[in-house]
């Protein structure tokens, strides 16, 4: 196959990869609608730096060894799963202190959180995502003409999807944003908090209990 000629439908399946819920999708709504579009980037940041790793990993063979390994995958299944459910247990309690208030709070931004604590967040639950090495694994080699060198194509590749996932999330992200105000508010706020801290918790089941 012809690298030039699959770049269409390559980027095609990438958008309708990112669109579909999941953990990013679901980290990237809490960010930008509790911190707006600035408080997600380094979020977003941290999610497609540990996509890259997987895409070299994948490139280099590595990934494959983690796909076909049933120890390895039931580690990152066992970890990616406690970030997650770790992430929506800290999202409930945030939900249950705003509780405690009765008045409506001014709508301004919530105080960001350390950007290395957002973009280290992004990238373990990423890393710690066992289907992303079986995804990388079976995706990337059918763009991957067999004239060519895997890693160095692999690493194009991925290069071209994160910049197609930057765009994406971070027009996602300001678009949730610019509702900001109106999340912000104490009672919103709060449901919002409860909201992605449940689903959270349930991708975190799920992923603990899903098999291959």
């Amino acid at each position: 196959m012809d690298i030039i000629a699959s770049l269409p439908a390559f980027l095609l399946a990438v958008v309708l990869i990112s669109a579909s819920p999941g953990p990013a999708l679901a980290l990237i709504t809490r960010r930008a609608a509790l911190q707006g579009a600035r408080g997600a980037l380094p979020t977003i940041l941290g999610l497609e730096a540990g996509l890259y790793v997987w895409a070299l990993l994948a490139g280099a063979g590595l990934a494959a060894l983690v796909a076909a390994s049933e120890t390895a995958y039931l580690i990152l299944r066992v970890v990616g799963a406690i970030v997650l459910i770790g992430l929506g247990v800290r999202a409930w309690r945030t939900a249950w202190v705003d509780r405690s208030a009765t008045t409506e709070t001014p709508a301004v931004p919530r105080r960001r959180p350390n950007a290395w604590f957002a973009f280290g967040e992004g990238a373990v639950v990423q890393l710690a995502n066992p289907k992303a090495a079986v995804f990388m694994f079976a995706f990337y080699p059918q763009f991957v003409p067999a004239d060519r060198p895997l890693l160095q194509t692999t690493a194009v590749l991925a290069l071209l999807q994160v910049v197609v996932e930057l765009c994406l999330y971070g027009g996602f992200a300001l678009a949730i944003g610019r509702a900001g105000a109106w999340f912000r508010q104490r009672r919103i706020r709060r449901r919002l908090e409860a909201a992605s801290g449940t689903v959270l918790i349930g991708l975190g089941v799920r992923m603990a209990v899903s098999q291959r």
